[in-house]
């Protein structure tokens, strides 16, 4: 057992010897999407608790730990299960569009981020600008998005009833469709 732990810790003392500048900073923004996610999400009562916290905190910070895992999605779950246990029940409360898109866009810059440390060696020499490439198509997608969602909230209040019953099954319709096409094209790869 005491050799099992000293070849871990043996294993700990390398990776930090050899980690560079780059991977490093990208698995500190996992930690802090991780981090922010979670105190926006989750009641200031749980997150500021004694015995919920550090619990928090350890889960927001395991994707930067272990990116190539499940650590991602187990860390957004918790992140939806404390955005839900804020705004049901008897904390109850009011669901807002800052809120809703902060989260959504911590959420997915965390992930993306993610998915770019599972493949970014830890000792890895790499450039400024690609992280700064990855970082700005994200941006793009989370403006767009947001963009999006603002829109269609504005709609929906013109086109409440059957129009919106409509429109909300002409863009499932549309996701499927797109997923299949997807799914077609990377066969064909």
């Amino acid at each position: 057992m005491a050799s099992v732990m000293a070849k871990q810790v043996e294993a700990v003392r390398v990776v930090l010897s050899r980690a560079t500048a780059i991977p490093f900073l990208v698995r500190c923004g996992i930690g802090l999407c991780g981090l922010a996610a979670m105190f926006v999400a989750w009641p200031t009562e749980v997150t500021t608790s004694q015995y919920t916290s550090p619990l928090l905190v350890l889960t927001a910070l395991y994707p930067a730990v272990a990116p190539r895992g499940r650590g991602a999605t187990f860390s957004a779950l918790v992140v939806v299960a404390g955005w839900i246990t804020a705004t049901t029940g008897e904390l109850g409360s009011r669901v807002g569009l800052a809120p809703v898109l902060t989260l959504a866009t911590l959420l997915y810059i965390g992930h993306s981020l993610t998915a770019l440390a599972a493949v970014l060696p830890y000792d890895a020499m790499v450039s400024l600008d690609m992280v700064g490439g990855w970082m700005l198509r994200a941006a793009a997608v989370v403006l767009v998005s947001a963009v999006l969602t603002v829109v269609a909230l504005g709609l929906s209040a013109d086109l409440a009833g059957g129009a919106f019953l409509l429109a909300t099954l002409v863009g499932i319709a549309g996701a499927v469709g797109a997923t299949l096409v997807i799914a077609r094209l990377l066969q064909r790869a």
